[in-house]
């Protein structure tokens, strides 16, 4: 039998902040590299599956921010989740759903078109989530003992 230790809640709470904060700045420049991307002359697949890196990366702390109990293990694998699943959303065409795309939200939440190629990028980016995850652990910011 074994007993349940207790929650430390201002570690949790410290962890969810370091976490949206991190979200925040993925976004910042998941957003940067979409607007000023081209007209810097990157090239486009650096402009294209960069943002799906780091869409995935955002999603990876978000369902961090979320559930900050969850090993980064568990994080990653309903990351991936939420990635093909909505990876898997573009094949779908409804009018409400086509319209939607067509928004900016849309385009930036849920993509337009399917490409396997989104999910290697989606993959690399929550393994990018994870190491940043890792990093802000070994520097004690997520207030863990040790970096798991």
């Amino acid at each position: 039998m074994q007993i349940a230790q207790p929650v430390n809640t201002i570690a949790l709470r410290r962890r969810m902040l370091i976490r949206a904060g991190l979200t925040l700045l993925v976004i910042a420049c998941g957003l940067g590299l979409r607007w000023y991307g081209f007209p810097l002359g990157l090239p486009a697949l650096v402009v294209k599956y960069g943002g799906s890196l780091l869409w995935a990366t955002m999603v990876f702390l978000l369902v961090g921010v979320l559930l900050p109990r969850l090993t980064r293990r568990q994080i990653a694998a309903i990351a991936i989740m939420i990635a093909v699943l909505v990876e898997l959303s573009r094949l779908v065409h409804t009018p409400w759903l086509d319209a939607f795309r067509l928004t900016t939200a849309g385009a930036l939440l849920l993509g337009r078109i399917f490409s396997l190629w989104n999910l290697v990028a989606y993959a690399v980016g929550i393994a990018f989530g994870v190491w940043l995850d890792r990093i802000a652990a070994m520097r004690g910011l997520l207030g863990w003992a040790k970096a798991r």
